[in-house]
């Protein structure tokens, strides 16, 4: 089942993962360092685009974030 709060979490778990600090991910992703800090505090989600980015930029199967899959595949 889809929950928020897991995706939350994977979105967190992506960013941690990514290697890169707040300011070069926003770089990366065209977002501000601040919006990359409420994704991590759980504040607030996404838009779908920068979702998109943030899966590609930190190679992460968007299926996995998404809790359409159990495990990232690797």
């Amino acid at each position: 089942m889809v929950d928020i709060k897991t995706i939350q979490n994977r979105i967190v778990e992506t960013i941690k993962n990514s290697g890169m600090s707040q300011t070069k991910l926003a770089r990366e992703l065209n977002v501000s360092q601040s919006a990359i800090a409420h994704y991590v505090s759980k504040d607030i989600l996404p838009s779908l685009d920068t979702l998109a980015k943030l899966c590609i930029v930190c190679d992460v199967s968007p299926e996995y974030v998404l809790c359409f899959e159990e495990r990232e595949k690797q």
